[in-house]
């Protein structure tokens, strides 16, 4: 998927970082999340906007 595709920027993810420990997040594009390994958290993006709520995100298993 393109980013035209999904609405995404990837070039945005330079800018975001987990707001629980601060740390990078990758960008799983199947799933249309962002991913904090270190909180175990994956950030959902809907519409192409990035929803960095921690009550919103998703406990990875």
């Amino acid at each position: 998927m393109s980013d035209a595709e999904t609405g995404f920027d990837r070039r945005m993810l330079e800018a975001l970082i987990c707001p629980r420990t601060q740390t990078t997040l990758r960008y799983d594009a199947q799933a249309q999340e962002l991913i904090s390994k270190s909180a175990g958290l994956a950030y959902p993006i809907r519409n192409g906007i990035p929803v960095m709520l921690v009550d919103e995100a998703r406990t990875l298993d």
